[in-house]
């Protein structure tokens, strides 16, 4: 009786606060919610689909195009998984040509062949000059080489602000800056390995004469989920944008191979390509123009195949409790552990898309982006309360 009193009570209050959404069905609630005042400077599009039944639950504006932020990585994501795989390999690898004589001197060069891992740090550096000094290597007569053919010479993604604090695109990458060579250089000197030419290059070609291998860190696509999607990493986006671009087996990957890739998927779901714009793998870009109805059809793509759903699923922020959803629909929220959903903001933009469960056990699909609003706290505000309404 006490239990039943005080869901009463509780009931009591939540019609009080919000009578409104004292509406009987599901659509009424999000109904109510789409007449906030807050939408009536913004625009809103918002489409939720029961993968369990296998129907559209609700759909408002849902064709518009918008600019999706970062839940353009659930994109970039999607394509990357179903094209390349969780293990797709991805090394950054140290070679030496030439001979080692008897008194440690290497008659050759040094060559590091980066193919774009944001993982690669300090540790792994540090392995990496332990390995010359294991191959019994003191003095190198020829130069360190960094080889960088695996993508094109473009720093940055296209339509990326300048007066953002964005990371450097290199395959050769330490730390998430593309220093590895110079440090690598330094860390050779502390080991007193002595380099004739001690200005490392750049090539975009390997040498004639016989590679050695040295040294090999290898990660998976895989590896590159949990930062990317959870903290919502921009780098680690483009990594995994570029080796999408990368499988086509060209030289020097260019942001068109990996655009043409998501294009071949985008109409394998049944959407004409020409309607979208894809500029880059983060969603950090201006140009990218998506819309919720898209996001939901690689959501459900995913769903339908375990080898990309599994990982992506258990990638996403988790509501209250990780991410960048740590902080929002915490414990007190129906929807508290309930939602998996990529965040997305850039100047103007809020969106959010994922999955959430239904009160009767149903995964639900679902994608919102709010944009032309000032107001991103009120907005996120906003969008917890849909996803609520989902999860109720």
């Amino acid at each position: 009786m006490k239990m039943k009193r005080i869901s009463a009570i509780i009931s009591i209050i939540y019609g009080m606060c919000f009578p409104a959404l004292q509406a009987q069905t599901f659509a009424e609630r999000i109904g109510v919610l789409l007449e906030d005042s807050l939408l009536q400077d913004s625009e809103v599009g918002l489409m939720v689909y029961d993968l369990d039944a296998d129907s559209l639950l609700y759909a408002y504006q849902e064709n518009k195009l918008y600019r999706p932020a970062s839940t353009e990585k659930i994109v970039t994501c999607v394509a990357a998984l179903d094209k390349l795989g969780a293990d797709y390999p991805i090394e950054t690898s140290l070679y030496h040509t030439g001979n080692i004589t008897e008194d440690s001197l290497l008659e050759g060069s040094l060559y590091v062949i980066g193919r774009f891992d944001p993982l690669f740090g300090m540790d792994d550096l540090l392995q990496m000059t332990a390995a010359v000094k294991d191959f019994g290597i003191n003095r190198i007569e020829g130069k360190l080489i960094g080889n960088v053919s695996m993508k094109d010479t473009l720093k940055w993604g296209s339509g990326w602000c300048w007066d953002d604090e964005m990371p450097v695109l290199s395959p050769l990458l330490c730390e998430q800056t593309d220093s590895l060579l110079f440090m690598f250089k330094r860390e050779l000197d502390k080991k007193q390995i002595v380099l004739a030419d001690s200005v490392p290059i750049y090539m975009d070609t390997h040498p004639d004469s016989v590679m050695t291998l040295v040294y090999r860190c290898q990660r998976t696509l895989g590896d590159l989920l949990p930062r990317m999607m959870k903290k919502s990493d921009n780098l680690y986006a483009e990594a995994m944008f570029y080796q999408l671009a990368a499988q086509t087996g060209k030289p020097y990957a260019q942001a068109k191979d990996a655009k043409e890739s998501i294009k071949e998927l985008i109409e394998r779901l049944g959407h004409d390509s020409k309607r979208y714009r894809i500029a880059d793998g983060s969603g950090a870009s201006l140009y990218n123009y998506l819309s919720p109805c898209l996001l939901i059809d690689f959501l459900r793509y995913a769903y339908e195949n375990e080898h990309i759903f599994q990982p992506l699923y258990e990638s996403m922020p988790i509501a209250g409790k990780d991410g960048t959803l740590q902080y929002r629909m915490k414990k007190n929220s129906p929807a508290y552990g309930k939602v998996h959903a990529k965040t997305g903001t850039v100047t103007g933009v809020v969106s959010l898309a994922g999955y959430a469960y239904a009160s009767n056990g149903h995964l639900l699909a679902f994608a919102m982006i709010n944009q032309n609003t000032l107001r991103p706290r009120l907005v996120r505000q906003w969008q917890d309360r849909v996803c609520e309404e989902l999860c109720r």
